[in-house]
């Protein structure tokens, strides 16, 4: 084949993957029925693919630059990445990953450095950008700060090459990503967020959880994580807190790809191997890094700052396709008003000027203070018989989804979840009013509450940079770490043995409360039918740790607006008075050496 011919062949099938491309970009991140635009189109981009790899040379000599093959893999790239959103399937994930890392190894985009073309630069910081969101979902953290550092570098080069060009989207980015990285690795895990077999399963429990399975009990499949805060720690439209709970609500693959191999640098870049320069990138090293013998992930829909027609739109879609014998996870974590924001959540405004938000809020213990003393006054009590609220209006209270100086209609009220209830649900409401929720509305669904107000305890350090992201959810995600965080603990550089024994002391607690609910006789039966799901039964035994620990910290004032609730009510042997759950408190609070700021009855 003439070079002439294999070039306009070649610009024809770019041309048909860019089609079929744009049908899908836009497509809603939810709903089963749009796997057939993605196969029709990741045909059209591989068909491609193997077509300049076939002809490199011939396309080479007529004037195809490399980035231009960057580009069509940071394509597939992204259309692997697109269907893991709509699918949580982790073979889509890694899939993305090798496209991404191959691009960068084999520094496609390196000429564009060179050069003067404007365009490609745009596509360089929008490889950049993407792959710095699929690292994190990965959670490889070298490689996110690798690539915001090299992300910082090229859009500062970005600002001097092209002068004519205003990159102020381009900045904030750059402080976005360094926001985030700093408000997430302040503390070390030292655990995986996501569910590990090895690490989270209680043997003790396998013979009792084997009794349940022979009931009728729900399936864990789909979950939404919706968040509406002003200035929300965020990368992309991703916030810590939503961030943290998708984390959470995966499996970790055991394979080697996840021993996190440091990432090699050399020249002020990856070391490169001159024998991959042909382009070809190993198609089949994702399938075997994934874990065969896990179960698939359950289907997550991320919302970020849904006004309430498109958050109820999404819950109609995906209740619609839910199976009988299926349960949903809602995680909505919002404000009760645009003009509320309680000290240390998510929604207050701790950056004053772009230019300042690379990090946490230097709020002052004693502002803090200020703060929580003046809402204390407005804290409004609700009369309570048997869980259910007792005042007139079921519609004055009431979750805000929306831009501040926006109309009602962005109020998310109880009463608009009734229709939902006839489906399973499990619900997480992340919020100063998540009370509003708590009176029985509809079927009865699991319902776990945050406290109206976090709980922090800082014996040296005046500036609180810790206080990014909710204090509720962290629990629910890193119990540990948000122990920590409570206290002014810093982890960033932890002892593994001191770690390793608190996740013991942990661990060994949730055990024995995971045996004590599944052998009791009054549990009731919403609790039951979703607790053999490891995934659900995990953010109940965290629940149960973050109520015993926020109920035993030492106050001076009413502990009510810093306690969570859960609706229905557990068990009482699990209430977080009963001595067994108290113990443990204890137990950890003297590894740590902190028990003074506990009060714990032994009686």
């Amino acid at each position: 084949m003439a070079d002439e011919d294999v070039f306009i062949k070649f610009r024809a099938l770019v041309d048909d993957a860019d089609r079929k491309f744009a049908r899908v970009r836009d497509l809603p991140a939810f709903g089963r029925a749009q796997s057939h635009y993605f196969q029709n189109v990741f045909k059209a981009y591989m068909k491609l693919w193997n077509y300049q790899q076939s002809y490199r040379s011939k396309l080479v000599e007529s004037g195809l630059n490399r980035w231009e093959i960057g580009e069509i893999a940071s394509r597939i790239g992204q259309l692997y990445f697109s269907q893991y959103m709509r699918t949580s399937e982790a073979r889509f994930l890694l899939e993305a990953y090798v496209f991404y890392e191959a691009i960068l190894k084999r520094r496609y985009f390196e000429e564009v450095a060179h050069g003067k073309n404007l365009n490609a630069r745009f596509k360089e910081l929008r490889f950049y950008a993407r792959f710095l969101l699929v690292s994190l979902v990965v959670d490889r953290r070298d490689m996110v700060v690798h690539l915001a550092d090299k992300l910082r570098v090229l859009v500062d080069d970005s600002k001097s090459n092209f002068r004519e060009t205003n990159f102020k989207e381009w900045r904030l980015v750059v402080q976005e990503i360094t926001r985030f990285i700093k408000s997430d690795t302040n503390l070390t895990y030292v655990r995986p967020l996501r569910y590990c077999a090895m690490l989270d399963s209680l043997p003790a429990s396998q013979t009792d959880l084997a009794r349940f399975h022979a009931k009728k009990l729900f399936k864990f499949r789909d979950a939404i994580l919706a968040s509406y805060h002003s200035n929300e720690v965020k990368y992309a439209e991703v916030t810590l807190d939503t961030y943290r709970m998708m984390q959470c609500l995966e499996w970790e693959p055991s394979g080697s790809f996840y021993q996190k191999r440091p990432v090699e640098n050399k020249d002020n870049g990856f070391v490169v191997d001159h024998t991959a320069t042909s382009g070809l990138i190993d198609m089949n090293l994702a399938a075997a890094m994934a874990d065969p013998k896990l179960p698939p992930n359950p289907r997550k829909a991320i919302l970020y700052r849904p006004t309430v027609s498109h958050l109820l739109a999404v819950l109609a879609m995906i209740c619609d396709e839910l199976s009988p014998e299926c349960v949903m996870l809602i995680y909505l974590s919002a404000s009760d008003d645009i003009g509320y924001d309680y000290p240390g959540g998510p929604a207050r405004d701790n950056v004053a000027q772009p230019e300042n938000s690379v990090g946490s809020s230097r709020t002052s213990k004693s502002k803090l203070i200020a703060r929580a003393s003046q809402e204390q006054k407005s804290y409004k009590s609700e009369p309570h018989s048997n869980g259910k609220v007792l005042s007139g209006d079921d519609y004055d209270e009431h979750l805000w989804l929306g831009p501040r100086g926006s109309s009602g209609s962005n109020n998310l009220y109880p009463g608009d979840l009734i229709p939902f209830t006839r489906k399973p649900l499990f619900i997480i409401i992340d919020s100063d009013n998540s009370r509003a929720f708590k009176a029985e509305r509809g079927e009865p669904v699991a319902m776990l509450l945050s406290p109206l107000k976090p709980s922090f305890e800082h014996s040296s350090a005046d500036d609180v940079e810790a206080l990014n992201g909710s204090q509720f959810t962290f629990f629910l995600t890193a119990p540990l770490q948000a122990f920590c965080q409570m206290l002014g603990l810093s982890n960033s550089n932890p002892d593994p043995e001191v770690y390793d024994k608190a996740e013991s002391i942990i661990s060994a607690s949730f055990s024995e409360w995971e045996r004590i609910l599944l052998t009791s006789k009054v549990l009731n039966i919403v609790w039951a039918q979703v607790l053999p799901d490891p995934f659900l039964r995990r953010l109940i035994l965290r629940f149960i740790f973050c109520r015993s620990v926020l109920t035993s910290l030492s106050r001076t004032e009413d502990d009510d607006p810093y306690l969570p609730q859960c609706h229905p009510i557990l068990p009482e042997s699990v209430s977080p008075v009963s001595k067994r759950v108290q113990s443990s408190v204890q137990k950890l609070a003297d590894h740590f050496g902190v028990a003074k700021s506990f009060h714990i009855n032994n009686t």
